[in-house]
């Protein structure tokens, strides 16, 4: 989870870097500093929000597996009891 989250403040630490170089502004003015770690918990909270997001489709799709892999050993077994029948 933290690799995700400082990732994802990487890369809004990187998007204010091209947004100023695209307004070909100094990277470092003392006066908008401040927009820096701005960008950063917003790339934060972004990674955090993914990681919610991939904890609970995870849990979706092991639920999922497990009805699966249920649903055929019952139609294995009942294809068994039918064929010694």
């Amino acid at each position: 989870m933290v690799s995700r989250v400082l990732f994802w403040s990487g890369f809004g630490i990187a998007v204010r870097a091209w947004q100023l170089g695209l307004e070909m502004r100094p990277l470092f003015n003392k006066s908008s500093l401040w927009a820096y770690p701005v960008f950063a918990a917003c790339g934060a909270s972004f990674g955090y929000y993914m990681q919610g997001v991939d904890d609970r489709q995870s849990a979706i799709l092991e639920e999922r597996k497990r009805a699966i892999l249920e649903k055929r050993a019952r139609r294995a077994l009942r294809e068994g009891e039918t064929a010694t029948a």
